[in-house]
């Protein structure tokens, strides 16, 4: 498979993926994949599938706008935002999370896979009495 071809199958199936096909993950990932975002690191397609569906349990909307993606030899990155609903974050209204995955390949499936992206932004800031405190230390380095 060509390289550009493992990329279009990430990326197509992200746009699709929902807590109903996880199944889908499967297709995509080694059966040994390590998996890691700024909350977890997860080893295997089974545990994987188990950290996705505690992710999307209560998600309303969550979906990908792919910028740009890059591949070299065995690797590739992903430039995305993420746009997700959540009833526990911001009071369940639309939030945009800018971030990237680097992906590792073997001939046919991603072996590796860790995303990049401000965790603070999608996470702590939209919590009402924390959220304000990051947001106003934000404003205090940057001015």
């Amino acid at each position: 498979m060509q390289a550009s071809e493992r990329i279009s199958n990430f990326i197509e199936t992200y746009q699709k993926l929902n807590k109903d096909n996880l199944h889908l993950l499967a297709e995509i990932y080694d059966s040994s994949v390590q998996f890691q975002d700024p909350l977890h690191k997860v080893d295997g397609i089974d545990n994987l599938h188990h950290y996705f569906e505690n992710l999307y349990a209560n998600v309303i909307h969550c979906h990908f706008d792919i910028h740009d993606a890059f591949c070299q030899d065995q690797q590739a990155a992903i430039y995305w935002t993420m746009h997700l609903q959540h009833p526990k974050l911001k009071s369940g209204q639309l939030i945009l999370v800018d971030g990237h995955s680097h992906l590792t390949f073997d001939e046919q499936k991603i072996t590796h896979h860790r995303d990049y992206f401000d965790i603070g932004s999608m996470l702590y800031e939209q919590l009402p009495v924390i959220g304000a405190g990051i947001k106003y230390i934000k404003q205090r380095a940057t001015s």
